[in-house]
C-alpha cells in the first residue's frame, strides 16, 4: 500500500463505480470527494464505504486528496476542480476548520451544488449537511476508559498526547474531550505534540516526546503515532503503555495483539456509506437535519479481530 501511495502522492485519485443504472443527468450521478490524504489508513476505510454505497446507488465517485493537513492551498484549488466537474454534490474532509480561504471556497462552491462536511469539523454555514462523529465524544470515551484503568487514589501516571495539526477540525475537540474524560483519575497529560498525520511526521513526535520525557508511562496518540510507537518500542522493557485516539488497520492489529490498551471506534466505513446517503438525500431536496453520526464504542486490548470493521488490507481507491 505504501508503494502505491508514493506513486500517486499529490495526484487526484479517480474511482469510478457502478455507472450502470445511474441517473441520466451527469451532475446527479457524480459525487466529488475531497480528503486530506490517504497516508492515514483511517481515510481508506472512509473511502471504501463511499465506494461501496455509491456502487449500490448507481453513482460514480471522484476522489481528490490534498496531500496532507498542511496542503491548504491544494485543497482550495481542488474545490474549484470539483465544481468544474458539475457533480451532484461535493463531500469535503477539510484540512482546516476555519481557514478563511477554505471557507470562501466552500461558500462559492455551495452556490452551485450542495457541499457536505465529511468527518472533520468545518465551521461553515454553507454546508448542506454534516457527516461524522463529534470528536469531543471520541476523546471523552477514551478518557473515561483510561480513567477506569487508572483511577484516582494511586500514584500519578504521566502521559503525553501525540495528535494532529492544531488547525484541523478534529484535534481541539478531541483534546478537550480527552481532558474531560480523565478528570478525577490518576492520569496526568504533561505535554501535547501535534503534526500532520503521516507516519513519518508522527514518528518524529514520538521521538520528540520520548526525548523530552524519557520513561513516560503512557503515550496517547493518533493512529499513525501509535503505529510508529509500536515499532519504535517493540521488545523494549521500558516501553510505555499505548492508547490510540481512533482506530486504523495498524491500531486494530495492536489491539488484537495486546500492544495497545484501548481506542475509540467510530466505524469509518459506515461514515462513508452514510455520507453517500446524505448526498443523495440532499440532491433530492431532503438534506438530513443536524449531524449524521455513527455510534462510538471503545475497544480494549485483546479484542477479537472479527469485531473491527475496516477496509480490506489491500484496498486503495482505484486510479482512473
Amino acid at each position: 500500500m505504501k508503494a502505491a501511495y508514493r506513486r500517486i502522492a499529490g495526484a487526484a485519485i479517480v474511482a469510478l463505480c457502478g455507472i450502470a443504472g445511474a441517473p441520466a443527468r451527469a451532475d446527479q450521478q457524480l459525487l466529488c470527494v475531497l480528503v486530506p490524504h490517504f497516508k492515514d489508513e483511517y481515510w481508506l476505510s472512509v473511502a471504501h464505504g463511499l465506494e461501496q454505497r455509491s456502487a449500490e446507488q448507481g453513482l460514480s465517485v471522484r476522489f481528490f486528496e490534498a496531500g496532507g493537513y498542511n496542503a491548504l492551498a491544494n485543497q482550495i484549488e481542488q474545490i474549484g476542480a470539483c465544481t468544474d466537474l458539475e457533480p451532484g454534490a461535493i463531500l469535503i474532509g477539510a484540512v482546516s476548520s476555519d481557514a478563511p480561504g477554505l471557507l470562501a471556497a466552500v461558500q462559492e462552491a455551495a452556490e452551485i451544488q450542495p457541499v457536505i462536511g465529511l468527518v472533520n469539523e468545518l465551521h461553515s454555514d454553507a454546508l448542506a449537511a454534516r457527516v461524522g462523529v463529534d470528536w469531543f465524544d471520541m476523546g471523552l470515551v477514551l478518557g473515561r476508559d483510561l480513567a477506569a484503568r487508572f483511577p484516582a487514589g494511586g500514584e500519578v501516571h504521566e502521559a503525553v498526547l501525540l495528535s494532529g495539526p492544531p488547525a484541523s477540525g478534529w484535534v481541539a475537540p478531541l483534546e478537550q474531550g480527552l481532558h474531560r474524560g480523565i478528570e478525577g483519575s490518576s492520569v496526568a497529560i504533561v505535554a501535547t505534540y501535534g503534526a500532520d498525520t503521516g507516519t513519518s511526521q508522527q514518528l518524529r513526535l514520538v521521538e520528540m516526546a520520548w526525548a523530552a520525557h524519557p520513561g513516560i508511562e503512557l503515550m496517547i496518540g493518533s493512529a499513525p503515532a501509535i503505529e510508529a510507537a509500536m515499532g519504535l518500542f517493540a521488545g523494549r522493557p521500558d516501553r510505555p503503555a499505548l492508547a490510540a485516539t481512533y482506530v486504523s488497520h495498524s491500531v486494530a492489529r495492536g489491539l488484537v495483539g495486546r500492544q495497545i490498551l484501548a481506542a475509540p471506534f467510530d466505524n469509518p466505513i459506515q461514515q462513508g456509506r452514510a455520507a453517500v446517503d446524505a448526498a443523495v438525500a440532499t440532491m433530492e431536496g431532503n438534506p438530513p437535519p443536524g449531524r449524521v453520526s455513527t455510534q462510538i464504542v471503545i475497544y480494549g486490548t485483546g479484542i477479537s479481530p472479527d469485531r473491527i470493521e475496516l477496509s480490506p488490507a489491500d484496498y486503495f481507491p482505484s486510479l482512473d
